[in-house]
Formats: structure tokens, C-alpha cells, sequence
């Protein structure tokens, strides 16, 4: 849009607003678009701030992504040991029933010796 070494290229992307004053009403608009310098420094402004906004949104996402992933391994597993658990206590509860159940018997066989 503008010329290296030109006035309006010395401004760069902050341009201070007493400078602009200072400047001819030509050298305050491009020469190629006719667009303000004053509006394509708020444009460029905007467009950085947006793209870093966006950045930072993706950043978010790729970490609750993670996060999330991390959770279902973590619920996998859990849910892995509950049911090996469910399967070993189940198992323990039926040995427990036959010793109850011997204990029984065999209280029942004293009785009826005597």
C-alpha cells in the first residue's frame, strides 16, 4: 500500500494521533486504496487482536481435547477395576457362602454326636 521510506510509512502500526494532525490530508490516506491511515491502523489492530483471540481458543480447545481424553482413559479404567472388583468380591461371597454353609453342616454333625 505504501512506499518504504515514504512519510506515511513512518508511522508504523501505532501510529500517535499528533502526528496525524500534523500530516497534509494527502499523506494521511493511501495513495493506491484512498483508505485512512488512522482506519487501516484500527483495521490491523482489530485483525491482531482477533488473531490472537482465535489462537487462544485453540489453545483452549486442544486442552480440553487433552483433558477429555484423559478422563474417558481414566473412566476406562475405573470402570475396568470396578468390574474386576465386582467379579472378585462376587467370587468371595460364594467361598464365604460354603464355609457359612460348612460351618453349618458341621455344627449340625456335633449336635446330632451327642
Amino acid at each position: 500500500m505504501q512506499e518504504p521510506g515514504s512519510k506515511s510509512s513512518l508511522l508504523g502500526s501505532e501510529a500517535p494521533t499528533i502526528l496525524l494532525h500534523k500530516m497534509s490530508p494527502e499523506e494521511k490516506v493511501c495513495k493506491y486504496c484512498g483508505v485512512s491511515y488512522l482506519i487501516l491502523h484500527e483495521f490491523k489492530a482489530m485483525e491482531e487482536k482477533f488473531v490472537k483471540a482465535k489462537e487462544e481458543e485453540r489453545k483452549f480447545y486442544r486442552g480440553s481435547v487433552e483433558c477429555e481424553k484423559r478422563l474417558q482413559e481414566k473412566l476406562q479404567s475405573l470402570s475396568q477395576d470396578f468390574e474386576r472388583y465386582k467379579i472378585d468380591s462376587e467370587s468371595k461371597m460364594e467361598r464365604l457362602e460354603y464355609v457359612i454353609l460348612f460351618c453349618h453342616l458341621f455344627s449340625l454333625e456335633e449336635k446330632y454326636r451327642k
